[in-house]
């Protein structure tokens, strides 16, 4: 089975992630794919295969060299974004991509555009994987899997790539934050890995954002209308006045680089009770506890001028910057870097504006860098990745694997 095959035969299983069950997997229809992995896996014949409860699937392609050599480990999630539906993906391949408009649905009216994603010409004269308009396409990050298997196969097929251990590692429900959460690192057994999670080729990311998760809830008195003068206390006006105190250039659609960010999510809201949901963002540590403190300051104010407890915060830390985590350890960072260098990829070395499952495995123990997996537009119907992005990926893994083996 090639490459593209094995991508297209992954997005054909729905594996969207629900952060509403409290479960893990979120989904049963993630341990479907899983399933269906574990028996490709011993297939190709690699060794110490193990799925547990949770849908955690590790394998083992034993080393081919004497010497010793560290164990380095290749990992991606099995799950999709809950942002757009991946059930029936009906992936279409553009071959020798032209520059032009792609028509996704015509019924619909659906065109993937470079004059709305430009960086559709970065990839003309390549073949394109996209949607039909009506589904996302899973290379987030079945693009990942496809490469880290059929790297696996490779190096199998061609014995005289010596390596040392390799690790691989799927998991699930990385969409929703709780990817790493059972991830058992003790049992995976590497000394660092690297995630097959990034967008476009060349990307080598080690920096991600500090995150926080805050409901703000908003207690109103609901009076008859007809005589609410100076009783009646609109809990939505009280949310609305809180979203407007914050700074309106602070949000992700005005922030790029290292900027951080306060993003309104969801609101709820009726006279007697309302609540906002925000997400907060910053890669530097110290504006990260700023930005939760400034949030803090705005309700103690609200609460002043309305009375205690009428505003309360509910405030939760995600995951942090992987980059105290990353730089005790530089040459992984080194090694991925080479790789990409000796197979003929510029390397682009960039903060990630979100976050990964390697920020909160590098936290638990395992330091664990993202590499490009090659897909672009993420979460949507817009989503493709060129195939030749995902060539380039799995090269990069097998000369990983070359590289640490050859120190």
């Amino acid at each position: 089975m090639t490459l593209v095959d094995r991508f297209l035969k992954y997005v054909s299983f729905d594996t969207q992630s629900d952060e509403s069950t409290g479960l893990t997997p979120s989904t049963p229809k993630q341990m479907v794919f899983a399933e269906y992995l574990k028996k490709e896996l011993e297939s190709l014949g690699l060794e110490d295969i193990t799925l547990d409860e949770h849908g955690y699937l590790f394998a083992t392609l034993p080393a081919n060299i004497d010497k010793k050599v560290p164990t380095i480990g290749f990992i991606a999630h099995m799950d999709t974004s809950p942002d757009m539906t991946g059930k029936d993906v009906t992936p279409r391949i553009v071959e020798k991509y032209d520059g032009s408009d792609i028509v996704l649905c015509a019924e619909e009216n659906v065109v993937l555009s470079p004059s709305q994603f430009p960086e559709l010409l970065d990839h003309k004269g390549e073949d394109l994987i996209v949607t039909n308009g009506k589904t996302l396409l899973g290379a987030d990050d079945k693009a990942g899997i496809a490469e880290i298997v059929s790297a696996m196969a490779y190096l199998k097929e061609h014995p005289e790539i010596k390596h040392g251990k390799i690790r691989i590692g799927f998991n699930p429900d990385e969409e929703i934050g709780e990817g790493a959460h059972k991830f058992d690192v003790e049992k995976f057994g590497c000394e660092w890995g690297y995630t097959m999670d990034g967008g476009e080729v060349g990307e080598l990311e080690f920096e991600n954002f500090n995150a926080a998760a805050a409901k703000v809830t908003f207690k109103g008195r609901n009076v008859h209308p007809g005589y609410a003068k100076d009783k009646m206390i609109n809990s939505i006006y009280l949310a609305n006045r809180f979203i407007t105190l914050l700074p309106a250039q602070e949000r992700p659609e005005h922030t790029t680089g290292y900027e951080g960010f306060y993003h309104l999510i969801g609101i709820q809201g009726e006279v007697e009770q309302s609540s906002v949901s925000y997400i907060i963002r910053d890669h530097d540590r110290t504006k990260f506890e700023n930005r939760k403190k400034e949030m803090e300051r705005l309700i103690a104010q609200m609460n002043a001028e309305y009375g205690a407890g009428t505003v309360t915060l509910e405030l939760r830390d995600q995951y942090y910057n992987m980059r105290e985590k990353i730089e005790p350890v530089m040459h992984i960072i080194d090694t991925a870097f080479a790789a990409m260098e000796a197979v003929g990829v510029k390397p682009n070395v960039k903060p990630i504006r979100g976050g990964t499952d390697g920020a909160q495995l590098s936290f638990k123990g395992l330091p664990c860098p993202n590499i490009f997996a090659g897909g672009l537009n993420f979460h949507g119907r817009y989503e493709f990745v060129p195939i030749q992005n995902m060539e380039k990926a799995m090269k990069v893994i097998v000369k990983i694997a070359e590289l640490v083996a050859s120190k």
